[in-house]
């Protein structure tokens, strides 16, 4: 990771005025070298643990506004930090991540996602990043994909999902699709949300506002443990998809469908290509991994 003082493209869209964000998150965030060495330090034992393979991040482009549209994979709390990570030491990038409404509600948590370029998930939030030209990232399946069911490993639920598309319309932002894979596999659902067993954890998150469908499951890793099976995970950028052909579209809402599932086909394009490359990875386990440094 490069050492000195790291800021976050604030080129403004042209014709733009004066934009705010939500909550008091700054416009333009700064990294000092103490903050990348937390990030990395923070990272670190994920990196080690999982050992990411990453691909197709020069279609990231190094300036300039642009719309990254990925998949959430389980409970969303490894796949997407570590991915972010990657990007900027790899790409020496900051995406501003869009965080969930409960995260942003929390004042010391707030202040931390702030600090590190992450706002509230809203439109007018993403907009106003698109426009001053920085690099956004949005998973269209949104916590309901997060807390998949036992029937739904690696599944998009996109249902009705066509805002991403209509913000990168309107701001002219290449869409770039960032596939993820690995946590599926390094955890089993034992229970899911729906399961009687967890209603009164069904109960505390409608308690917090929450719809019950976004209660999590009871998962397991390593053992019994909630520790991530060390499985590597997989990292992929496709070819940027340029929304101008729909920007004059005399429907907007059908622009916006159209232009969600060309992104949704290339996602999962990426997604399969992962799936591929993992299948014909020897080190795509730990074990896997120390029989290839041991007969180096």
């Amino acid at each position: 990771m490069s050492h000195g003082r790291f800021d976050s493209t604030t080129t403004p869209h042209p014709g733009s005025a004066d934009p705010t964000l939500s909550d008091g998150a700054p416009l333009s965030v700064s990294l000092t070298d103490t903050d990348l060495w937390l990030i990395d330090t923070l990272l670190g034992p994920i990196r080690a643990w999982t050992s990411p393979r990453c691909y197709g991040f020069e279609n990231i482009p190094a300036d300039g506004s642009v719309l990254l549209v990925g998949n959430h994979n389980l409970l969303g709390v490894v796949d997407a930090p570590l991915l972010m990570g990657e990007i900027l030491r790899r790409r020496g990038r900051l995406i501003r991540g869009l965080a969930e409404n409960v995260l942003i509600d929390v004042p010391g948590v707030r202040h931390i996602l702030h600090h590190f370029g992450a706002v509230r998930g809203t439109r007018p939030n993403c907009s106003t990043l698109l426009q001053r030209g920085e690099a956004a990232i949005v998973f269209p399946g949104g916590g309901r994909e997060a807390v998949r069911r036992k029937n739904e490993k690696y599944v998009l639920k996109w249902e009705g999902r066509t805002g991403f598309a209509r913000m990168a319309i309107a701001a002219g932002a290449p869409i770039v699709p960032v596939a993820s894979i690995g946590v599926d596999d390094a955890f089993d659902i034992v229970v899911d949300g729906d399961h009687p067993v967890l209603r009164p954890l069904r109960w505390t998150v409608e308690a917090l506002g929450l719809s019950r469908e976004l209660t999590p499951p009871l998962v397991r890793g390593v053992g019994p443990t909630v520790i991530p099976r060390p499985e590597r995970f997989y990292f992929s950028a496709g070819a940027p998809i340029d929304p101008a052909p729909w920007l004059d579209a005399d429907d907007m809402d059908t622009a916006a469908v159209e232009l969600r599932d060309v992104v949704r086909k290339a996602l999962e394009e990426e997604m399969n290509f992962l799936f591929a490359e993992r299948e014909r990875d020897a080190g795509r386990t730990l074990t896997g991994r120390a029989r290839r440094w041991l007969t180096r």
